[in-house]
């Protein structure tokens, strides 16, 4: 019974990264060694971290990780020795950790990090509902809840729900809505836990990792006539019946009809 969820951490992104990072560091170490060796030059920390970043992240692009992961591994490095030269307090390290806990609190079992959309994708989603009767419609992964905001004042008959994991972006959308009076409703929750025959309309801006298990889902619980959209990012070989570019040279605007 233990086995599998171990086997799934280590399968995660991050245990990855981690292992890449120490992987490059020691990678980094050799080749300091070797240019000691051959031209006596010692590397300072400085240059030796942009090195070990420089390994890393060709070494996550090598494994072909989700793309955003190759400028964080190149720049983690060089960052925390800058950091180190400032001789800044230990407890701004551990406010900023904790900052960043909050705000991404899901990325590590969802491989799903904050995407916000902006208001051209929101009038996109706002023209495909039906306009003939009020719907239920639900932001997976709604952020700061700009979105269902947005719905909310547009379709007064209707009820929109944002659900968020990471602690603080859910916190900021609850007290946004309870400040201005927003119809919208914000549920602090694991999107996966949710009955999709509940919605007539799912809106999702997540990662390419999470799109194959939201078309699962979406086609085991979703009413027929229901509709299903995804900004950006696309459902591998399930074509989408309606393609939208809701800002020019943006992103597309992915709709699967249930």
């Amino acid at each position: 019974m233990s086995v599998a969820p171990r086997r799934s951490l280590l399968q995660a992104p991050a245990i990855e990264a981690l292992i890449i990072l120490c992987f490059a560091l020691l990678l980094a170490i050799l080749a300091g060694k070797a240019v000691d060796h051959f031209s006596g030059i010692r590397l300072s920390p400085l240059p030796f971290a942009f090195l070990h970043g420089a390994l890393a992240a060709a070494i996550a692009y090598w494994r072909r990780m989700a793309f955003w992961w190759v400028p964080i591994l190149l720049l983690f490095s060089p960052a925390a020795a800058l950091m180190n030269t400032l001789q800044l307090p230990p407890t701004l390290f551990l406010a900023i950790f904790l900052f960043l806990l909050l705000l991404f609190w899901s990325t590590f079992r969802s491989q799903v990090p904050y995407y916000p959309s902006g208001l051209a994708v929101w009038q996109a989603v706002a023209a495909l509902l039906p306009q003939d009767r009020p719907v239920q419609a639900i932001d997976i992964g709604s952020g700061l809840g700009g979105a269902v905001m947005y719905l909310s004042r547009l379709r007064p008959d209707s009820r929109f729900v944002g659900i968020e994991l990471a602690p603080l972006p859910w916190l900021l959308s609850h007290l946004r809505a309870r400040f201005s009076r927003s119809r919208g409703q914000f549920v602090r929750g694991d999107y996966t836990l949710l009955d999709f025959a509940e919605f007539d309309a799912i809106f999702a801006y997540l990662s390419p990792a999470a799109m194959l298990a939201l078309w699962q889902k979406a086609r085991a619980e979703m009413r027929p006539g229901s509709l299903l959209m995804s900004y950006e990012f696309i459902i591998e070989d399930v074509a989408p019946d309606v393609v939208i570019y809701p800002k020019v040279g943006g992103p597309a605007l992915y709709v699967w009809h249930m």
